[in-house]
């Protein structure tokens, strides 16, 4: 786990660090909020540790300013233990917890264990590829956050090709996980399901370009956003 933390107090700095390091966690320490906005817009970090009163860019101006640009890289406020008005404004700005000062270092660690937990599980259950989203929980699917109306076979068909985006699936391979073993490979059932998908996604999307492409003599896949079509 890489951790940053963006603290300009000496002493908690230094046992946080020691904390950490103690438990194997690799942590990065800057006392700026400038140099703290910069290296936390270069990403790589698995959470950030952000203190609130910082030199140089402020601690919710730096999470403001992540969140705006999409960065969501969860993030655990330290604020003094008064300072109410200052993690309201925090959590409503997209923060993932808060700690008041001063707190044992082994409540930090906990706490950044179990917010990592909770990203990690709602991750699981959102589906995010493109445009589309896919939420496995709800069961709702949207494109640019207009809803999609799938069916539940619709919804699963889509969900096992977003899972592996830019991967070719035959069609006896999505009938299988789809529809199960019972059915003759040669119908055209999935060939039917997708166009549907497809005719679905274009009444909100506009386009005639669908994210699912036909793969000739093979099958299908979900077209992989960061490889040029």
């Amino acid at each position: 786990m890489k951790v940053l933390l963006v603290e300009d107090g000496r002493k908690i700095a230094d046992f946080v660090c020691a904390g950490f390091r103690e438990r194997g966690i690799d942590v990065t320490h800057v006392c700026d909020g400038n140099d703290g906005y910069r290296l936390a817009s270069e990403g790589g970090f698995d959470a950030i540790v952000l203190d609130i009163m910082l030199p140089g860019r402020d601690g919710l101006s730096i999470l403001s300013c992540l969140r705006k640009g999409g960065d969501n890289t969860p993030v655990i406020l330290l604020t003094a233990r008064n300072e109410l008005d200052d993690r309201v404004d925090g959590l409503n700005l997209g923060a993932d917890d808060y700690l008041a000062k001063p707190f044992f270092v082994e409540e930090l660690v906990a706490r950044v264990h179990a917010m990592l937990r909770r990203v990690s599980g709602d991750r699981q259950n959102l589906l995010c590829v493109g445009e589309l989203r896919l939420d496995r929980i709800r069961r709702e699917v949207s494109w640019g956050g207009e809803s999609v109306d799938l069916t539940g076979r619709e919804f699963s068909l889509i969900e096992y090709l977003m899972r592996s985006p830019g991967t070719v699936f035959t069609r006896t391979q999505i009938l299988e996980h789809v529809w199960g073993y019972d059915f003759d490979p040669s119908t055209n059932l999935v060939d039917v399901c997708i166009q549907r998908i497809r005719r679905k996604i274009a009444g909100i999307s506009r386009s005639e370009s669908s994210p699912i492409e036909s793969v000739r003599g093979v099958g299908y896949r979900y077209r992989d956003p960061g490889q040029a079509a």
